[in-house]
């Protein structure tokens, strides 16, 4: 297993009005995070705040391409970017002890915080269809090149680990600075992977390795 620091490349923030960041997700062009009550957007480049959906975004956000996913408390919204309508709901397989939030595959893939476990879960159905287990808390959750990314978080430390898909078993882990949780994790589909913080309310662009 490779082993190394992670490389902070920017800290975003804090925003006007947010002390914690939950879900963090990105759209191509833009990082949306999750506050609480809204989903907010900012210009990765600029670092400048762009806009925000009012709708309860409580932990994961994610992206497929045309819609925003959200959890919210137990459940899982789908939501129109333009508009801000909640176009579906489905349950969150863990009943609202939910985390981290991506879209691969056509699923979505749900982070369980204590349980210490990732779902794959049907979009339309919320049905588990496969679960990765992993052996510390679980909070963001992300898909890059074929690459499985989770963030976890457990007392004072907080690393992003690549994991075997099929196994759950840990290929690479990149430790954080003590103190500096992780909540939403994200991929700009490059080479930087966005992490959330609910203490600092900031969203930091950590290298992914190549």
């Amino acid at each position: 297993m490779k082993h190394s620091a992670a490389e902070i490349l920017r800290e975003y923030g804090p925003f006007p009005g947010i002390s914690s960041v939950h879900g963090v997700s990105f759209d191509g062009e833009n990082v949306w995070f999750a506050s609480g009550d809204r989903l907010n957007a900012f210009d990765p480049q600029s670092g400048q705040a762009l806009r925000s959906i009012d709708v309860a975004a409580h932990a994961g956000t994610a992206y497929d391409g045309k819609h925003f996913f959200q959890l919210a408390n137990d459940r899982i919204h789908k939501i129109d970017p333009e508009t801000g309508a909640v176009l579906a709901t489905i349950p969150a397989p863990g009943g609202g002890r939910d985390s981290g939030l991506t879209w691969a595959e056509g699923t979505l893939w749900v982070g369980q915080y204590r349980e210490r476990k990732i779902h794959q879960i049907d979009p339309e159905t919320g049905t588990i269809l496969r679960t990765i287990e992993s052996n510390r808390f679980v909070t963001g959750v992300t898909w890059v090149d074929g690459e499985l990314w989770h963030a976890t978080w457990e007392g004072d430390e907080s690393d992003l680990r690549r994991v075997d898909p099929q196994t759950g078993k840990v290929l690479e882990t990149l430790d954080m600075p003590a103190g500096m949780g992780v909540s939403g994790l994200e991929s700009d589909g490059g080479d930087r992977l966005f992490c959330g913080s609910t203490s600092a309310g900031v969203v930091r662009a950590v290298r992914r390795p190549k």
